[in-house]
C-alpha cells in the first residue's frame, strides 16, 4: 500500500495520467483528512477551483489542492512530534494517567477526523493548515466558550456523527466537531441544552 509521500509524488508527476494523478489525490485523504474523507476533498476541490467530480481536472490546480494538505500535514505532524515528547517527558516524572487532551489525541492519531465535519458540504474556509493552527493552539491553552477555528459562539451537540466520538458539540457555523478539552465544562453543558431546544 503506497504511502502519503509516494502518491504525493504521483500526483505531481506530469508523466502520470490524469485519472491517476487526480485518484492519488484521492488516496492522499486515506492517510490524512482532518475534516474526514468526504469534507476535505470536498474543501480541498473548492479552494483550488475544481469540483469534486471533475474527473480531469487542471493538473495546476490539482496541485494547489496538494500543496495545501501537504502544508497542513506538515502542521499535524509537528504537532505529533511535540505531543509524544511531551507525553515521554510526563511519563518518565511519573505522570502515568492521561488528560483529557490526551484521549481526544489518541483518536485523531495520524490527523484523520481532527477537526471532523460530518456535513461534507460544511466545513472552515480557511486554509487547513491555518485552521488546524487554530485548533493546536486552542488544545494548548485554557478551554474556552466557542469554536477555536472560526470563533463561533453557537455551539449545538449532535448524535449519531459518522466519527468517534460519535456525538459532541459542533458548531453551526464552520461544522466542526469541536474537541471537547477546548471547551469549558459550561459551553458544554450549553449545546447539550441547545440540541434539546433544536429537537423540541
Amino acid at each position: 500500500m503506497a504511502g502519503f509521500r509516494s502518491l504525493a509524488r504521483q500526483v505531481r508527476d506530469p508523466r502520470c495520467d490524469l485519472a491517476l494523478r487526480r485518484y492519488s489525490l484521492r488516496k492522499c485523504l486515506e492517510r490524512f483528512a482532518p475534516y474526514g474523507h468526504r469534507a476535505t476533498w470536498d474543501h480541498l476541490c473548492s479552494r483550488a477551483g475544481f469540483g469534486p467530480e471533475d474527473r480531469s481536472p487542471d493538473p495546476v490546480r490539482l496541485v494547489a489542492a496538494l500543496d495545501e494538505l501537504e502544508e497542513a500535514r506538515a502542521v499535524w505532524l509537528a504537532y505529533e512530534v511535540e505531543f509524544a515528547e511531551r507525553r515521554k517527558k510526563e511519563k518518565h516524572d511519573g505522570l502515568r494517567r492521561p488528560g483529557s487532551v490526551d484521549d481526544w489525541h489518541r483518536l485523531t492519531w495520524g490527523g484523520f477526523g481532527v477537526a471532523w465535519c460530518d456535513d461534507p458540504a460544511v466545513h472552515p474556509r480557511e486554509p487547513l493548515a491555518e485552521v488546524l493552527r487554530r485548533l493546536i493552539a486552542a488544545l494548548e491553552r485554557e478551554p474556552g466558550s466557542g469554536c477555536p477555528v472560526c470563533g463561533g459562539e453557537q455551539l449545538v451537540w449532535r448524535y449519531d456523527l459518522d466519527h468517534e466520538p460519535s456525538s459532541g458539540p459542533v458548531c453551526t457555523d464552520c461544522g466542526i466537531l469541536v474537541p471537547r478539552p477546548v471547551l469549558t465544562p459550561e459551553s458544554l453543558a450549553y449545546a447539550r441544552r441547545a440540541r434539546l431546544l433544536v429537537s423540541a
